[in-house]
This record gives structure tokens, C-alpha cells and sequence, in this order.
């Protein structure tokens, strides 16, 4: 008997003993499968499409159509597919908004001219900014009607009542944006709705996003806006509608520009934010809904931030020669740098490769005012150039008639 229940005890420790080693294999197993997730999540398999800055991290993104520009200089920091027709959806709204803006600029019409609602406006599908039908509304609130609430009725409206028709404002949009470059776009409405032969390309609609913002920066505070009250419900209620940009809801330092969807584009957005004091236009296409158009702009603000820095070379007031005055008071002037001078560079890069060449002359005549430009210089940072004026540092009044008349002498010996 004591033989067998000693078997007995032992065969129990030995299941025991096995289903303990079972457990922690499948434990083990767990972890290990865990850690090989975490792995696969953090290696970014980046899509032959993308295009980056040298020296900038790999990215992996979901949008057809990407570009991401430096406003001051032009350059490209990443694309894919950016020369790529496509959908612009409600993103056709900045030509229109720049268009209205420029007629404001030249004094045709004022923020306090009125249009009237017709009846094509009025049954336009799509978002609306609820113009009612056969009243006159004031160009300012169908401005921020369509910069804000991006109504597709706002836009006919203006169209309408600054061209006659939507038509004869269409042919001024496809003007606009051959003088602006956009080689690749054609409009054939006012907002963006759904139609054949409407197209454009994210590397056309950032040019017009940074030109929107450097020739009309006085307009440009209405993009950040972020509601706008206009119209009235069934009910008599005013309609306070959000801007649609997502990132203007984060602190990324976006402050603009316009969003768009159609079926056919997807979800798209034309965006400018600030980092340290240096702008930078995105544009993103082809997602497919307004969670994942959140997301991904956001993810390329952060790359931005983590792979780019806007360094000083220069600052305004910098000594940086000096050269001789003839018949001044004095023999010399020292050459100061006229404007902060900053450069764009990659983060990873421990050194910048910078060249520096100054065009000034040889000597000046006095007199000389100070802050007069008498040359420049020309920074070359990794392959980019900026450009800055040298000014004179101090004034320097010229000789007296005697003094000039002995100097002279002197320069034949």
C-alpha cells in the first residue's frame, strides 16, 4: 500500500513539474512573440515612393500624394507622388479665396460689398455656410465662409457676384494658376465639387498655399480661425460651424490652410505651420477619412520637427569687414550684416558645409549714411543659398575743401 501511494505521489510531482516547464514555455513564447511585435512596429518599412532630404529619417505613410516644402527657400523636404494628378476637393478653395483677396488688395470691391444668394448657390450640394437664398450677404462673411466653414455656396456667390458668372470666375482661377506656376492644375469650378477635367497636384497646391501667404499676408490670420457663426437653422438658431484643419486644434504651430474630401480624391489638406521661426507648407491627399487625415499630419509635423533645424548663421548687426573711405573723416568703415541670416539644415548632420562669399567694393566714397547698402554677401549652406545686403555701420562725413585738395596731392606721390 505504501509502495503504491508512493508512486502515486511521485507521478503527481512529475505533472507538476511539467505543467509548471508547460507554463512558463508559453509564457516565454508570449514574450517572446511580444517583443517581435514591438520589433515589427518600430522598423518603418518606407515606401519606394518617398522621396527625403538627405540625412532625414525613414517614414512610412498611408497618403497617395505628400510634399513638404521650406517656405523661404523652395525646397523640397519629402514627397511622394507629388507631381501626381489629383482630386484638389475643397483644397480649390484657396485659388478662390486668393482671387477674392485680390480683388480687396486692388480697391474693386471692399469687405463691406454685398452679393446676392442666387438660386444655383443656394441648392449647391456639399458643405454649405447656409447663404440664404435671394438675400445679400457681405463679401467678409462669405470670405470666412469659405476659408473657415469651406462652403461650397460661399464660393458661388463670389464667383457670381465678382465675375458674372461661375463660369467667366473659373477662366480667372486657371489664369491665376498658370502665373503662379501650377503647370499641372485645371479648375473647372469655384470649389472643388466633383467634376471631370478638375485636377491638380500636391506640388501645385503648395505653391499656391505659400503664395497665398506671401502676397497676402494681411488675410492670411483668417485661416487659423477656427469657427465661424453664420446663417440660421429651420428654427431661427445662429449655425456656428469648426474649421475643418485638425492640426489647428494641436500646439504644432499650424496656422493654416484649407482641408478637402471628395470619394474620388479622398481626405486631403493643404497645411503651414512654424517651427523656431521657420515655415514650412505640407500637403497630403488620397486617406481615408478625416481620423487617419489627423493622424498622418500630424506625423509629418513631428517628422519635420525631429529631422530639421532653422540655424542662425548671422545676426542682424554682425561686423563682418571692413574697407577703406576716400576723403571720409576717417580712413576706414566697418560693413555690418543688414537682416538675420538663417539656414535650414538636418539635424543628424553634426557639421554644415558652409561656403561665404562677399561682394563689396574696394573703397567707398564719402560720404556714407549708415545703414547704406554698398554690397552683399552670398551664404551657401549644403548646396542652398541665401543672400543678405552689407550696410555701413556708422556715418562718415567727407573732408573739407582743403583737406581734399592735399589729399589729392598726396595720391600723384
Amino acid at each position: 500500500m505504501k509502495v503504491i501511494l508512493r508512486a502515486i505521489c511521485l507521478l503527481c510531482l512529475g505533472l507538476g513539474i511539467l505543467t509548471t516547464h508547460s507554463v512558463f514555455a508559453a509564457k516565454k513564447k508570449q514574450n517572446v512573440k511580444k517583443l517581435e511585435n514591438v520589433k515589427e512596429e518600430n522598423l518603418v518599412v518606407e515606401d519606394i515612393n518617398i522621396t527625403r532630404y538627405p540625412g532625414s529619417t525613414a517614414i512610412s505613410l498611408k497618403a497617395k500624394q505628400v510634399i513638404i516644402i521650406d517656405y523661404s527657400t523652395g525646397k523640397v523636404l519629402l514627397e511622394k507622388n507629388a507631381h501626381e494628378q489629383m482630386a484638389p476637393s475643397s483644397m480649390t478653395k484657396m485659388m478662390t479665396s486668393y482671387i477674392i483677396e485680390e480683388k480687396i488688395k486692388k480697391g474693386e470691391v471692399s469687405l463691406d460689398s454685398t452679393f446676392l444668394v442666387s438660386e444655383k448657390a443656394w441648392r449647391i450640394g456639399g458643405s454649405k455656410s447656409f447663404m440664404p437664398l435671394g438675400e445679400e450677404v457681405r463679401l467678409e462673411d462669405i470670405l470666412r465662409g469659405i476659408i473657415i466653414q469651406s462652403g461650397n455656396d460661399a464660393c458661388v456667390v463670389a464667383a457670381e457676384g465678382l465675375h458674372g458668372s461661375e463660369e467667366e470666375f473659373v477662366e480667372v482661377m486657371n489664369s491665376k494658376a498658370q502665373e503662379i506656376g501650377m503647370k499641372n492644375t485645371h479648375f473647372t469650378n469655384s470649389n472643388g465639387w466633383p467634376a471631370e477635367n478638375h485636377y491638380s497636384t500636391a506640388y501645385d497646391l503648395a505653391l499656391l498655399g505659400a503664395w497665398l501667404i506671401k502676397t497676402h499676408p494681411e488675410f492670411y490670420p483668417i485661416y487659423s480661425e477656427k469657427n465661424f457663426t453664420f446663417g440660421k437653422d429651420q428654427k431661427g438658431n445662429a449655425i456656428t460651424q469648426g474649421n475643418r484643419n485638425p492640426l489647428l486644434y494641436k500646439d504644432l504651430g499650424c496656422d493654416g490652410i484649407k482641408t478637402g474630401y471628395t470619394d474620388e480624391g479622398g481626405y486631403g489638406i493643404v497645411a503651414s505651420f512654424i517651427d523656431k521661426d521657420r515655415r514650412y507648407i505640407m500637403v497630403i491627399n488620397g486617406l481615408n477619412s478625416m481620423k487617419e487625415r489627423a493622424e498622418e499630419s500630424a506625423k509629418l509635423v513631428h517628422w519635420v520637427k525631429q529631422n530639421f533645424v532653422n540655424k542662425k548663421f548671422y545676426s542682424k548687426g554682425d561686423v563682418v569687414d571692413e574697407v577703406s573711405v576716400w576723403l571720409g573723416v576717417k580712413d576706414k568703415v566697418q560693413l555690418e550684416v543688414a537682416d538675420d541670416v538663417f539656414g535650414l539644415s538636418v539635424r543628424s548632420e553634426q557639421k554644415n558645409n558652409v561656403d561665404i562669399k562677399k561682394d563689396i567694393p574696394a573703397s567707398l566714397p564719402a560720404p556714407l549714411k549708415a545703414g547704406d547698402v554698398v554690397g552683399k554677401m552670398i551664404i551657401t549652406v549644403d548646396s542652398e543659398k541665401y543672400e543678405v545686403a552689407l550696410v555701413v555701420k556708422e556715418s562718415i562725413e567727407k573732408v573739407g575743401f582743403f583737406k581734399q585738395i592735399i589729399l589729392y596731392i598726396a595720391s600723384f606721390f
